[in-house]
């Protein structure tokens, strides 16, 4: 018979591994155990100190000094300038609807309707941002800008960013929409030292708030993202631009 052609040879079983060998597998897997431990254990201190309960109340009661308060408080005794802040709150039921319209379609045209957070908004931003390669085109909720005015800061960190949407939920679920209204309208920052619309129309126009005109409101609204930079009352293309577009966008609404 014809000797069988001989197959590949069948490779020899490895050697079981050292205890030694062992050990360092395990250290070497634990070590994403333990850094996914600290991290979690991390986030969970941080998140642990938010003000939960002080949401729940601002439902009855009004805020007192607020986190972008003290941050331009700050900054001005670090470059020692001095440094006012002026305030008037009034009441959501007191405040003309020309304001809160131009205020809305401003800064948050479905306001009404979401629960905290414009996802649309949101991926428009994030396409924009990533196509521009820089952060250019905002998309925080009235509810979010509220949240970081009253309690965080203007930095741009993640972790910030976390803290804001967590408390952006949180407020949603404790306060009508109604109220978290009425507090943005009377802690956002409306020129230096000047918070709230009640302060924001004697400042720009010696007006009370319930005198603004129509036109006035949407200049008001217009100066929102950059109130320390524009007067409502000035003749900057910037304002007057926004202001048109702010009108036809009311307009375009039935307001």
């Amino acid at each position: 018979m014809p000797a069988q052609a001989s197959g590949p040879a069948l490779p020899a079983d490895p050697e079981p591994p050292t205890w030694w060998t062992r050990w360092l597998i395990v250290v070497w897997e634990g070590r994403y155990a333990v850094a996914s431990g600290i991290v979690a254990t991390w986030l969970l201190l941080e998140l642990g100190t938010l003000p939960f309960a002080d949401v729940a109340r601002l439902a009855r009661q009004n805020p007192g000094q607020t986190a972008f308060m003290r941050e331009q408080s700050d900054r001005a005794r670090e470059l020692k300038k001095p440094f006012r802040i002026v305030r008037k709150w009034v009441r959501l039921s007191l405040i003309p609807g020309d304001v809160v319209h131009a205020v809305i379609v401003a800064e948050d045209g479905t306001f009404w309707s979401h629960e905290g957070f414009d996802w649309y908004e949101l991926r428009e931003s994030l396409e924009r941002d990533l196509t521009e390669g820089r952060a250019v085109r905002g998309a925080s909720t009235i509810t979010q800008q509220l949240v970081k005015n009253l309690y965080l800061s203007s930095s741009k960190s993640p972790m910030r960013k976390l803290k804001e949407w967590v408390l952006t939920w949180w407020m949603e679920q404790n306060l009508p929409k109604s109220r978290i209204l009425e507090l943005y309208l009377n802690v956002i920052e409306w020129g230096p030292g000047i918070y709230g619309v009640g302060a924001a129309a004697q400042y720009h126009f010696g007006k009370q708030v319930s005198e603004l005109s129509r036109e006035e409101a949407a200049r008001l609204a217009a100066i929102i993202p950059r109130p320390r930079r524009f007067r409502a009352d000035s003749e900057a293309r910037y304002v007057e631009r926004y202001a048109k577009i702010i009108l036809r966008r009311m307009d375009a609404r039935g307001w």
